[in-house]
């Protein structure tokens, strides 16, 4: 089996942010809505004309990603509705340079990227709902598909990757031609990842051999069943916090911040990265809730960012009913622990994490505090006596660091 050296990177940025970001965000309903209500497209086709978003726009969005501990985020370049973020340089004018703003936004986003050590990754479209080849001559419309996709691979310096989505549009078995659309993008961007959406219908499937990754849309990740595979993949989630990629005003079915910290340990406990959406309003600004959640976020992460980056699943099987979990970095091992309450009078609160491990156990101590664990090692079995959150904490997921030698 081949290992790329970058596939191993990619696994090791952990978090990133999927930053869904349009036209169709001035309707506030999410960005399938050209789609869902009918609108026709020459009422759709007008939307440029009221797009403008703020001069700012991409550097506030990429410090909230910094400030939650994303290393990376993906941005949608094209959607679904065919209109798009960067210059089509002359391949149709549906683009930001002939918006009201006038200005070429990936750039932005990218030199924003750059100036805050995040990784740029590009969402596109494989369906296209604007461009009429899409339907009435799918051979021309695949190869003005690879011709747009080159721009983002030659105009915008190196990137971490492109997230393609849209297969599931066409009948099973068409010829999308990846062959050329992938080796198109090793010509000129050879170390990035290269990802295709499989859907909910199709998580955490191997496709193409030259993708580096598989996906898991709104699903729990799952280990991966590699055997016969060309290559080593890695594999990533993506969540959002409420119904919506797109922004939608009145989407206010949010999950819990204590579900989403749960998620990304759960991304971790399988080596996935977790990609966790906004979506941008009009003037490119996110909303304050969601602001507010990545904050949340970026406030565990700092805790315990150490534990979530590097570490890998270890192997080691933790025997409780807690659903505690361990990961492995060298000679140090993240016992991730989830059901811990706060202590009080009337509940003490501990429970033990039992697990065999041959190698001599130094220490035990929580991330966030320091504090030591008391723990016993005999004949190659470890238990560990956790700890109750003292009043006034509750960090739904604790990890405590095991030392070895």
């Amino acid at each position: 089996m081949i290992v790329k050296q970058y596939i191993k990177d990619f696994e090791k940025l952990g978090l990133g942010m999927f930053v869904h970001f349009g036209i169709y965000s001035i309707l506030e309903s999410g960005e399938w809505i050209k789609d869902q209500r009918g609108i026709p497209d020459e009422t759709y086709d007008r939307l440029p004309g009221c797009f403008y978003p703020k001069n700012d726009w991409a550097k506030k969005l990429v410090l909230t990603a910094k400030e939650a501990g994303c290393k990376y985020i993906t941005l949608t370049a094209r959607h679904h509705d065919g209109f798009s973020l960067y210059d089509t340089c002359g391949l149709n004018e549906f683009d930001a340079p002939h918006s009201l703003c006038r200005r070429d936004l990936v750039r932005e986003f990218v030199d924003a990227c750059r100036k805050n050590g995040i990784i740029p990754f590009f969402y596109h479209t494989l369906l296209d709902w604007h461009e009429k080849s899409f339907n009435d001559d799918f051979p021309a419309y695949l190869g003005y598909l690879r011709e747009s996709v080159k721009l983002l691979c030659t105009n915008y310096g190196k990137i971490g990757g492109i997230w393609f989505d849209g297969t599931w549009s066409k009948p099973e078995g068409t010829d999308w031609e990846e062959d050329k659309l992938y080796g198109m993008i090793r010509e000129y961007q050879p170390e990035a990842m290269i990802i295709n959406n499989t859907g909910l219908d199709a998580r955490g499937k191997l496709g193409h051999p030259e993708l580096d990754s598989v996906t898991f849309e709104r699903g729990k990740p799952q280990p991966l069943n590699m055997e016969g595979a060309p290559k080593y993949v890695a594999s990533e989630m993506c969540e959002i916090f409420g119904e919506h990629w797109g922004y939608a005003a009145d989407d206010l079915n949010y999950k819990s911040p204590a579900e989403i910290i749960r998620t990304l340990a759960d991304c971790r406990r399988y080596g996935a990265n977790l990609l966790l959406n906004v979506g941008p309003m009009p003037d490119g600004y996110i909303r304050e809730i969601d602001r507010a959640y990545f904050s949340l976020v970026g406030q565990w992460m700092r805790y315990f960012s150490e534990a979530v980056y590097s570490p890998r699943p270890s192997g080691v099987a933790v025997n409780n009913k807690q659903n505690d979990f361990i990961l492995r970095d060298g000679s140090s091992l993240y016992l991730f622990c989830y059901d811990l309450v706060i202590g009080s009078d009337h509940n003490d609160g501990r429970y033990e994490d039992i697990f065999d491990l041959s190698e001599p156990v130094r220490s035990i101590k929580w991330l966030d505090t320091g504090t030591p664990l008391p723990f016993t090692q005999t004949d190659g079995k470890v238990t560990v006596k956790t700890e109750p959150y003292a009043y006034g904490r509750n960090l739904v997921v604790r990890v405590a660091k095991i030392e070895l030698g």
